[in-house]
């Protein structure tokens, strides 16, 4: 299995998590609600592009009805846009709205995070921990890296044990985490993060709350300083964020 390959199955599993959580919908709509997801988190499908319902229809041997259920479901976890008597198309978020987004997640870590340095118990420090070392084990492979911080996050929302903030976070996360891992490949950007993931580590083991909420702050105000710059060349210019990479190295 190649690495990009990879990634797509696991953005696949992720969305389907997600969406089982929070909509009912029969198992040919979650695939293909899964399958177009994946593919606009990896950038295959970048911001703005149209999607064709009738491609799609052909692709997964159905009807039109079951492929435009799943991108409703994608409408609603902000990854998809349905304008009126118009093609669908992967929606494309301004630099205000990502920072608005940020802005959000980061008001919920940090009460999610502030409740597990309250709750902590040695069963719950114990698999942070083990995230915690995939971290490091992970460093400097990008796309290992992200996927062992999305597990890292996780572990400290099971921790909090607040169901209500964690289903606050899930609102945000699908339109957030193909920007979470862009971040990540950002120069520098890797180090910061590893080194604020452990201190937040501490800080919970230490049940230091008012470090733990400072870090969280920290760590995504970094992260958005990060992409900012590429959500806006982005916006411009339609290019996929590896291809403004690309071309700022040319």
């Amino acid at each position: 299995m190649n690495h990009d390959h990879e990634t797509h199955e696991k953005f696949k599993a992720f969305i389907r998590r997600i969406i089982s959580d929070r909509h009912d919908r029969p198992s040919l709509v979650s695939d293909i609600a899964c399958s177009v997801g994946a593919d606009i988190l990896i950038g295959i499908r970048p911001p703005g592009a149209d999607i064709n319902s009738v491609e799609l229809a052909r692709t997964f041997h159905t009807s039109r009805t079951p492929t435009r259920e799943g991108l409703m479901l994608l409408e609603k976890e902000g990854l998809v846009e349905i304008p009126p008597r118009r093609r669908p198309r992967v929606a494309t978020p301004t630099a205000e709205e990502i920072g608005e987004l940020y802005e959000i997640r980061t008001t919920i870590m940090m009460a999610i995070v502030a409740d597990a340095a309250t709750r902590a118990n040695a069963e719950g420090l114990e698999r942070l921990r083990q995230t915690a070392n995939k971290l490091r084990t992970a460093f400097g492979d990008a796309e290992e890296y992200f996927w062992a911080g999305v597990e890292f996050h996780e572990r400290i929302a099971e921790i909090s044990a607040s169901r209500t903030l964690e289903r606050f976070l899930n609102s945000l996360v699908l339109r957030t985490l193909r920007l979470r891992r862009l971040s990540i490949k950002q120069p520098g950007r890797m180090d910061r993060s590893l080194e604020d993931h452990l201190r937040l580590f501490r800080a919970i083991e230490e049940r230091d709350v008012e470090l733990a909420k400072a870090l969280v702050r920290s760590n995504l105000n970094g992260a958005f300083r990060a992409i900012q710059p590429l959500v806006e060349i982005e916006a411009r210019t339609g290019m996929l964020t590896d291809e403004v990479q690309q071309h700022k190295a040319s």
